[in-house]
């Protein structure tokens, strides 16, 4: 898929068939990932992905308990891709963390799955829970959470792009 053709129409989806996300299509998601660019190259993200149904749910209730909600902020979808930053291995964590996202969602759209960013992973894994299935999961010590990024297969078809607003970029 073009590049171009992909950054401008990937939408955040809020809805998702129960269908689990097919593993060529994750596995070339989370590669694109990888490739994301980081402070001085130290790669210092950390992907954590669930895809474990009730697991997701653990995780759905735990990030709606941070808004004080027992919605499902995850929307159904099938697959969660936890990107953690490490404070202690680069002075660019955040950012790091945020261009991996930012890769997750291009990819899935490129690779024809649906995503969305859904924030709160900081609060989440603050949590005595969050800060038990990080150290489960083996993630390094010290990691915050920056993002949930979902992926799956939408209920419905994608709407239009919004038109972008005016001043959107000034040219000094």
């Amino acid at each position: 898929m073009d590049a171009l053709f992909a950054l401008k129409n990937r939408r955040s989806v809020r809805a998702y068939r129960e269908e689990q996300v097919h593993e060529d299509q994750l596995n070339a998601i989370l590669e694109a990932a990888t490739f994301a660019p980081t402070g001085n190259g130290k790669q210092s993200p950390t992907m954590v992905v669930v895809q474990d149904r009730e697991l997701v749910k653990k995780l759905s209730r735990m990030n709606a308990a941070v808004m004080g909600s027992n919605g499902d902020p995850f929307y159904g979808a099938p697959t969660v891709v936890i990107v953690f930053g490490n404070p202690n291995a680069a002075s660019t964590w955040f950012e790091d963390g945020c261009l991996v996202m930012g890769n997750l969602l291009n990819a899935a759209f490129a690779a024809g799955v649906d995503s969305c960013w859904i924030h709160r992973a900081k609060q989440m894994f603050e949590t005595e829970e969050g800060k038990a299935l990080m150290k489960e999961w083996g993630v390094p010590e010290g990691c915050v959470g920056i993002g949930n990024c979902i992926l799956g297969y939408a209920a419905a078809p994608l709407s239009a792009p919004a038109p972008r607003k005016a001043n959107y970029v000034i040219r000094a």
